[in-house]
């Protein structure tokens, strides 16, 4: 039993190694008009995050793009899911 414990804190520390979510420089528009410029977030496991902003400001894009149902123009970064794109 001890080893099988030993090796679930093992994974629990390699999840927590680094972000869970992690974007950098998303940018994203439709024609001429800019929605996300530069955007840059690290969401670490178990982390709790609000985005807030204004009708328009680009808070629903910016959720699509982070599970790539809408395409960013430009985006580094990745996710620590299983799926890899």
């Amino acid at each position: 039993m001890a080893d099988k414990q030993i090796h679930s804190d093992a994974e629990h520390r390699s999840l927590d190694a680094g972000p869970m979510i992690e974007l950098r420089g998303v940018e994203k528009s439709y024609g001429d008009n800019v929605v996300l410029r530069g955007v840059d977030l690290a969401v670490s496991r178990g982390d709790v995050v609000a985005v807030i902003g204004p009708s328009g400001g680009g808070k629903s894009t910016l959720l699509r793009c982070i599970k790539l149902v809408g395409t960013p123009h430009r985006r580094t970064g990745g996710d620590r899911g299983t799926r890899h794109h």
